[in-house]
């Protein structure tokens, strides 16, 4: 079994080692703290996700205005050929 490109057998040593620098009082601690720090970055890109999402008609909107105002410009200099 493969996961991230870690195999089972590394999985298992890794575990091991955290098992051993922590030792098992401390363990149950630092997973708690280990899954409240992923917690908080999966709340803070689920917030940014959302921002994006509520300011992207805007940016889109401008972002068009400004082409129409560009084409207007370049139409005035150059005449279109009929």
């Amino acid at each position: 079994m493969t996961v991230l490109f870690i195999s089972t057998g590394e999985v298992v040593m890794l575990l091991f080692a955290v098992l051993m620098l922590f030792g098992p009082d401390r363990l149950p601690g630092f997973i708690r703290s280990l899954a409240k720090g992923i917690r908080t970055v999966k709340n803070a890109q689920a917030d940014l996700t959302q921002q994006m999402l509520s300011e992207e008609p805007t940016a889109v909107k401008d972002i068009k205005d400004a082409v129409e105002d560009i084409k207007s410009e370049i139409e005035g200099v150059v005449p279109r050929k009929k």
